[in-house]
């Protein structure tokens, strides 16, 4: 990641106003009773006796005692024509009505290039090397049309400046014959393009709905200390963010770049978890990030010597996008090199798809070699709660379930991160998922190469929601792609549709999955003659998860991507009006 302006830009909204009636312990008179009645007219006929006692003249007493009877008689009826009166509007209880929220824009904030610290200072200013001299960095992206063939208008372009490339400036309808009334289904694409910093993929709302757009950055380098493939979804911006699985013990490397691609400032505080429990850094809270800017913070300055480290990102104003470089380094052989993403909120649920593992014979001698601890699979549990977790873990694979040899269950403790093995199953592709009674965050850790004297790689797998519909998936053009569906719940039918360079969508594809099963599918280079740059991917049935499982032939590489969440509909919101 390029060394990146440091800034700050912070909004507060708020303003509450209370106003307190004068007369709040005031209230309608109750109807008097007849015994109330009674004692109303003795009371004015004692007073008439006193004003004969006084001399005032019996005429003038009788008048008064009528008068009197009068008035009570007139309360009376004033209390009953109250009491009979329909009740004021303010004392009603009506439901709230629903306001419709504008669509918004659909905004994807890609990384920048892997790139290698020079040295590590200590602080959040980190100094960058240039990059090997065969590394690559290229975005895909996919906007999806409307029924009628209208593309919104999108565009990829750095943080500020001209955009990199203009998908659709306008929105209007593709150009068709005056008598052709068939719907055209186009998507707007860009094949892998080449970027050198944060680029950021943007597409306007369409019929008041947040157009359904994707983007993927993808890095690879075959020299160098960052040699290996990355890859990471460009992500919708956010206040609270969720990362899992960093490592900045020796020889490991990490490096958090906090993303504001919005016009307003934003604060950011860290909440840092260590593998004993939660750590108190100085400099982690108040680190300030300007808009249209990239702040990047080294994780070793902030939690040095941590195996594990699982990182909360909290912003006050505009929304970040969050990633930390991971890389890793034995020694004079280099380890791999990764994106870790921000996965799903903390929940008592968690599922991990496309995981790829290796043979677990070879993976055991590899990591009983010193330095190599972290050379195989494992999950990544992070508890913020203050109770331990007790979480089951469940692995399924093309032929459903696979034990694991330590039975599966394990106690997370509160505050930290725990690491479990994955090794010990047979190699393949899985889907994992773990339940428990206690919150907590997970991702996976990936390993690829097992002879410790060549280079390896290491890839990061975040937790992801289930599957929906109309998730866009673009895909690099070059190297060994698969996509990766797990239904470990029930039966699940996913259907994937390719989208090709040249914005045509094509025939769909269907996968049905058996309960409790993982399975794969190869990306082929063109669907229709035409290259392929993505697919529309939605789910039937019971809940199923997927991922973009990468790799490059003859090479010990590997990366993964979970299917980022769908566009958001339209949306309502109660709206309450008073003081």
């Amino acid at each position: 990641m390029p060394k990146g302006d440091n800034g700050i830009d912070n909004e507060i909204d708020n303003g509450n106003e209370i106003e307190n009636p004068a007369d709040a312990a005031a209230g309608s008179p109750a109807e008097p009773s007849t015994a109330e009645t009674s004692a109303g007219a003795t009371s004015t006929a004692a007073a008439g006796s006193r004003l004969r006692r006084r001399g005032v003249p019996r005429g003038g007493v009788i008048g008064g005692i009528l008068s009197a009877v009068a008035l009570v008689a007139a309360g009376g009826g004033l209390v009953s024509a109250a009491s009979l009166a329909p009740q004021s509007p303010a004392s009603r209880t009506l439901e709230a009505p629903l306001a419709s929220v504008p669509g918004g824009s659909s905004i994807g904030v890609c990384p920048g290039p892997a790139r290698l610290l020079d040295g590590t200072p200590v602080g959040t200013d980190p100094q960058f090397s240039p990059e090997s001299g065969t590394a690559k960095t290229a975005v895909s992206a996919a906007v999806l049309g409307s029924s009628a063939g209208v593309v919104p208008a999108s565009r990829l372009a750095p943080l500020q400046g001209a955009p990199l490339v203009e998908i659709a400036k306008d929105a209007t309808p593709a150009a068709t014959a005056p008598a052709a009334r068939t719907p055209v289904l186009l998507a707007g694409v860009v094949a892998q393009r080449e970027v050198d910093n944060v680029s950021v993929l943007r597409a306007d709302a369409q019929d008041n709905r947040q157009a359904a757009a994707g983007a993927v950055l993808s890095y690879s380098a075959e020299d160098g200390d960052l040699q290996g493939t990355a890859a990471a979804a460009c992500q919708q911006p956010g206040n609270d963010l969720w990362l899992v699985g960093a490592n900045t013990s020796l020889g490991r490397s990490a490096v958090l770049n906090l993303t504001n691609a919005s016009s307003t400032p934003a604060t950011v505080s860290l909440d840092l978890f260590g593998s004993e429990g939660p750590i108190q850094a100085p400099g982690s809270r108040g680190l300030l990030v300007a808009p249209g800017s990239t702040r990047s913070i080294i994780l070793a300055g902030l939690a040095p010597g941590q195996e594990r480290l699982g990182v909360r990102v909290r912003s006050a104003g505009g929304p970040v996008a969050a990633v930390i470089q991971q890389s890793v380094l034995r020694g004079l052989t280099p380890g791999g090199v990764d994106f870790i993403t921000p996965g799903t909120a903390p929940s008592v649920r968690q599922v991990v798809s496309g995981l790829d593992l290796q043979d677990p014979a070879g993976v055991a001698a590899l990591t009983a070699k010193p330095g190599f601890a972290d050379a195989g699979p494992a999950l990544e549990i992070a508890v913020p709660g203050a109770a331990d977790a007790v979480v089951e873990i469940k692995l399924y694979g093309r032929d459903g379930q696979k034990a694991l040899p330590g039975g599966g269950v394990v106690t997370a403790k509160a505050g930290a991160v725990t690491e479990v093995s994955l090794a010990g199953v047979p190699a393949g592709t899985y889907t994992v998922a773990a339940g428990s009674d206690i919150s907590f965050a997970a991702a996976v850790r990936l390993t690829r190469g097992l002879k410790p004297e060549d280079a390896a790689d290491v890839a990061y797998s975040a937790a992801s929601a289930r599957l929906g519909s109309q998730h866009i998936v673009p895909v690099p053009s070059t190297g060994d792609r698969q996509l990766v569906f797990g239904a470990p719940d029930g039966p699940a039918t996913v259907s994937y549709t390719p989208i090709t360079a040249d914005g045509k969508i094509r025939a769909a594809a269907t996968a049905k999955l058996a309960a409790g099963t993982t399975m794969s599918i190869k990306v082929p280079a063109e669907a229709g003659g035409s290259p392929l740059v993505g697919y529309v991917v939605s789910a039937a049935g019971d809940s199923a998860y997927g991922a973009l499982l990468l790799g490059r032939d003859g090479r010990q590489d590997i990366s993964t991507v979970a299917v980022a969440p769908e566009a958001a509909g339209a949306q309502q919101v109660p709206v309450t009006l008073g003081y």
